[in-house]
């Protein structure tokens, strides 16, 4: 979990993914089409990547991937950060945070 919650905060916008989930890469596709560039953890290719994952659902991410930071916060999954660029929210999250900048 400590290293969960270490590499969320380092940067803006952080997402944890695995190289071989679609939804990871549509919602990192995502923050790059808003102009974010997020740190991305793929889990299936780090060491700890297995325990990470655990961490990741303990904190209520089910399931594990995509699970989303922004200002060192968690924000959900991709269902969670889908509702809230729907509303107009996410975009307003990720200049809050200063991942973006208009």
């Amino acid at each position: 979990m400590d290293r969960v919650r270490e590499l969320a905060s380092k940067k803006a916008a952080v997402i944890f993914t695995k190289s071989s989930c679609y939804m990871c890469h549509s919602i990192t596709q995502l923050f790059y089409e808003l102009g974010a560039s997020p740190a991305v953890h793929e889990l299936d290719k780090d060491a700890y990547g297995r325990e990470m994952e655990w961490a990741l659902r303990s904190m209520g991410c089910n399931p594990s991937v995509p699970a989303v930071f922004i200002g060192g916060k968690f924000v959900g999954s991709s269902k969670d950060v889908i509702s809230l660029h729907v509303d107009g929210s996410l975009k307003q999250m990720l200049m809050a945070a200063k991942a973006i900048w208009f």
